[in-house]
């Protein structure tokens, strides 16, 4: 799918991924749509892009409602708004619980269900999906991993039944927002920025890929979690 002239709708465009994706698809010619519930940091990142701001809580039905609205002619969605939470479940705050899944999942899914019908009518469109390579389970992260993988099987189901470009982007560990109150002091992996995702994202998108994992080697662990979980899982328990 060639971006240049296209309309795109990006979720969590208030920061992190999601703003380093409105970027460079505005740099690509593409007219931006950026959502989010920042509106400071909206503005100022349409400012920075030429995007149109449209500030909304894709938890709120009102809010999705308006979000699917502007996006009635967008021909790419790109969903990369989430909300993380590192630590053991048992500790977990159930409406921290509840909020991950609204966030990660349940607005994705209800978008598309809104965006997706128009797409079909007018025989184009893309879809993105920004999951994580937490979808192979990941110590701490039990909840998070859950929604990511929710998401990855969400795009598969719809990839199989419609001739809409779907793509799911699944980065590493990446300088956003989600690490603002955690420590990440591995030396391996090293953390990525935000526009190394979104330039192999809308990459991606132009060459039709379905999958695209940021860095590459990532691609690694998940192959060997799907054909031999018993050694993943061991291997993770001994480097964490």
């Amino acid at each position: 799918m060639t971006v240049r002239g296209r309309t795109a709708l990006v979720t969590g465009a208030s920061s992190g991924i999601g703003a380093a994706t409105a970027a460079e698809l505005a740099a690509a010619g593409c007219d931006v749509l950026l959502t989010g519930r920042d509106e400071r940091r909206l503005a100022e990142v349409a400012q920075r892009t030429g995007g149109r701001p449209v500030p909304a809580d894709l938890t709120d039905p009102a809010g999705l409602a308006r979000v699917a609205a502007a996006a009635r002619d967008a021909d790419l969605l790109v969903h990369s708004a989430g909300l993380g939470w590192a630590g053991e479940v048992s500790a977990m705050p159930a409406q921290r619980i509840e909020a991950l899944a609204a966030v990660n999942l349940t607005a994705p899914m209800l978008l598309t269900r809104a965006v997706l019908p128009e797409m079909l009518r007018r025989g184009r469109g893309h879809i993105v999906f920004v999951a994580s390579i937490a979808v192979v389970g990941v110590p701490d992260e039990a909840v998070y991993s859950a929604t990511k993988a929710g998401l990855r099987a969400f795009a598969a189901s719809i990839r199989y039944r419609t001739e809409i470009g779907v793509t799911t982007v699944y980065p590493g560990a990446v300088r956003t927002p989600l690490f603002d109150n955690r420590s990440y002091d591995r030396r391996f992996p090293r953390m990525i920025n935000p526009e190394d995702v979104a330039t192999a994202l809308v990459r991606a998108v132009q060459r039709g890929k379905p999958e695209v994992f940021v860095p590459k080697w990532l691609t690694v662990p998940a192959h060997l979690q799907g054909a031999l979980p018993g050694v993943f899982h061991h291997l993770a328990r001994r480097f964490s």
